[in-house]
């Protein structure tokens, strides 16, 4: 089953309401998609912090409604 670009935003908005956030649907089928998100809530975390923060945030979807997620993070 496939996730909507539309639903991921929602889900890292309502985890990360301050950020900047991008997803682009990668080969446009729904499964395979580039988050880029840039948030206060980074600041001071380790890349693989930043990344653990959003796999939570997509509340256990990742290897189930969501097949692949290349992430970019930051501290905004």
């Amino acid at each position: 089953m496939a996730m909507a670009a539309a639903e991921i935003e929602a889900l890292l908005r309502q985890a990360f309401p301050d950020a900047d956030i991008r997803i682009d649907d990668l080969a446009g089928d729904g499964d395979h998609y580039r988050a880029v998100v840039h948030s206060a809530a980074f600041a001071g975390k380790s890349r693989v912090a930043q990344h653990q923060m959003v796999y939570a945030a997509l509340q256990g979807r990742m290897g189930g409604a969501l097949h692949a997620l290349a992430l970019e993070t930051a501290a905004k």
